[in-house]
């Protein structure tokens, strides 16, 4: 994909969301590139390992794994959390109370570490592979790897631009977690960001069969 088509689909998408009510958005679009001290973010990551592992690698398919994830896709995902106080998320009360600087650190820490491996009994999709990569023109899906890059680890050009570090890197991660996202994102749930308003109209193309197929497939890291 040309980097003129993906700025063009990422603006249709956009365009697409952009009606739909926030009194907080943040645009995500323009952002710098996040400042943090990793070793700062080690002490404080204490409480985040029972959900999370101690490096980042989650026991529970329920909760994500955050290791080698962008730190600014981290941040910002925190920075979501704490300012939308989802009453439903156990994550509200743990941010709750942090300043911005330990938010910044915990993102740092998270992203200098390792990424997961692919489970080892995870099954591949080939549906998945073929609607991650190329997407579904008869329901109007865009391929997923023009945000999620054709591996999954992350846009071609976040090395470059920060804002592009804002879509999140994908294979290895829990499919369960990528199944839940992508349904609260269909079903509206988070519209306060300008990449949220990219996913939504795209999770609104896709149903339940092919979120699971698209989730395994990452999950598999095949």
């Amino acid at each position: 994909m040309t980097r003129l088509a993906t700025i063009l689909c990422a603006v249709t998408l956009f365009a697409s969301a952009s009606a739909l009510a926030s009194d907080d958005f943040v645009d995500l679009r323009r952002i710098d590139a996040l400042k943090g001290d990793a070793n700062a973010g080690k002490a404080k990551a204490t409480v985040c390992s029972a959900c999370h592992g101690a490096a980042g690698i989650s026991p529970a398919a329920a909760f994500p794994n955050l290791a080698g994830q962008h730190a600014e896709y981290l941040y910002w995902q925190l920075a979501e959390f704490r300012r939308e106080a989802r009453p439903e998320s156990p994550m509200t009360s743990q941010v709750a109370n942090l300043d911005d600087a330990t938010l910044r650190d915990l993102a740092a820490w998270f992203a200098s570490q390792a990424p997961a491996p692919a489970p080892a009994n995870a099954s591949a999709s080939s549906r998945g592979a073929a609607i991650y990569r190329e997407g579904d023109p008869a329901r109007g899906t865009p391929p997923c790897q023009g945000c999620h890059g054709a591996d999954g680890t992350g846009h071609p050009w976040a090395t470059d631009d920060a804002s592009y570090r804002t879509y999140p890197a994908l294979r290895g991660q829990h499919a369960d977690y990528v199944v839940q996202r992508l349904k609260d994102f269909r079903d509206g749930k988070h519209v306060t960001s300008s990449s949220d308003r990219i996913m939504t109209p795209v999770a609104q193309t896709l149903d339940d069969d092919a979120i699971k197929a698209v989730a395994a497939w990452l999950e598999s890291g095949q």
